[in-house]
């Protein structure tokens, strides 16, 4: 439930006419990463199969993942990052052959950096499911034809098993920070969860411990515009000449109200008009209308509408209670350092979640309280505000390395 690339994420800001003028055309019918393609920075782990916790099956998982920084002769000094809803490996890093935008994080994770690569190593893989390079219903089947609507529903321990193999394959009994923000913190927590050995310590950025109600109403939406989409068909559509872009689009519109704050748009965009030519009656725009069009408009470019719904129906999976008794009780028993970072105007994941977290886990570094950070971008802050967001992530790093 974020924007996850850096051109996506920063300051709302007027659409010029040149920079829609450069996104008309039909975009491509998947937005995904395909083989053939210049890897790039990827690597690839081959996970092995894969039994979902619904009776899904996938017999063979890839995991696209990169790695910034060298790891130590002990493999200690290893942290692993888990990406947003919508994004991919590519954390760091300038945007060329093989990743169409620059790296999602930059000011965190880095040389000098509070993720300084110069001491760290980094992993940061594509999430199974998602369409940058990792198996999802794009990624082509044994028959020939891409899973599509065959595609398992995937659940965040889903997710987070697949992520094992790699690390065993690079040789990592135990991350020494798990971090996360948005969907990415629910990845990090259910890894805490899950093999709590196998985590030093862990960072939760404007997460949550369970999806809500009205989240879950939210996604609801933005998964209805793309399965009416006409050229949905079902999920099938990778050998049309056409796909649901129309609607991909619209979810993403929809899901920027909730990614930004009120104050913010209202600040930058008021009532302006577009052009000269008036929306009142006179077929203009809001300027905050093109705002949101351009963007739902390029996201079709670099992503897959069928990740989106997976990825989607994954977020709405999580519930740290599931299966295992009472909220309160099952964050009680981290041992763990635990940061714990809410951003006060985000309207994605209130401040309260937050609050849950942090008032549950016996281990954050601050005192059974959260680390609280006033932005006026929303959820976004958590990838505008780099500076703040890296001195946290700091404040934890120091526990582990002192």
């Amino acid at each position: 439930m974020d924007w996850q690339v850096p051109s996506d994420s920063q300051i709302a800001a007027f659409v010029t006419e040149a920079a829609s003028s450069a996104l008309r055309g039909t975009p491509p019918v998947t937005g995904a990463w395909q083989d053939g393609e210049h890897p790039g920075n990827r690597r690839f782990c081959q996970a092995g199969p894969l039994d979902t916790e619904t009776g899904g099956h996938i017999p063979h998982v890839r995991l696209a993942y990169e790695v910034f920084g060298e790891p130590n002769a002990d493999n200690t000094n290893v942290i692993l990052v888990f990406h947003a809803l919508t994004g991919d490996s590519h954390a760091f890093g300038p945007a060329g052959p093989g990743h169409i935008t620059s790296g999602w994080w930059p000011g965190v994770i880095g040389p000098g950096d509070a993720i300084d690569t110069n001491t760290w190593c980094v992993v940061v893989p594509n999430i199974v499911g998602g369409c940058q390079g990792s198996t999802g219903p794009s990624t082509p089947t044994r028959d020939g034809r891409e899973w599509g609507s065959r595609f398992p529903y995937l659940t965040i321990r889903d997710q987070v098993k697949a992520v094992v193999p790699l690390a065993n394959e690079l040789g990592v009994e135990r991350f020494a920070s798990v971090i996360g923000g948005s969907m990415g913190g629910m990845h990090a927590l259910e890894w805490a969860l899950m093999f709590p050995e196998r985590t030093g310590s862990i960072g939760l950025i404007a997460s949550s411990a369970v999806t809500s109600a009205d989240q879950v109403a939210a996604n609801a939406l933005q998964l209805e515009a793309i399965r009416v989409d006409p050229f949905f068909s079902g999920g099938d559509y990778y050998d049309q000449e056409e796909g649901p872009y129309r609607g991909l689009a619209l979810a993403r519109r929809l899901a920027i109200m909730n990614y930004r704050s009120p104050s913010e748009l209202n600040d930058r965009f008021e009532r302006s008009w577009q052009t000269h030519v008036s929306p009142i009656g006179d077929r203009g725009r809001f300027a905050v209308e093109s705002y949101l069009d351009f963007h739902g408009n390029k996201f079709t470019r670099r992503f897959d509408a069928n990740s989106y719904l997976t990825l989607v129906q994954a977020l709405n999976s999580h519930d740290v209670g599931r299966d295992r008794g009472d909220i309160p009780d099952v964050l009680g028993s981290i041992t763990a350092p635990t940061l714990v970072l809410g951003i006060d105007s985000d309207r994605c994941f209130p401040i309260d979640q937050q609050r849950y977290l942090a008032d549950h886990i016996p281990t954050t570094i601050t005192d059974g309280d959260l680390a609280l950070l006033a932005s006026p971008y929303g959820h976004d802050g958590f990838l505008i505000e780099s500076a703040i967001v890296g001195h946290h992530i700091g404040e934890l790093l120091a526990r582990i390395s002192d």
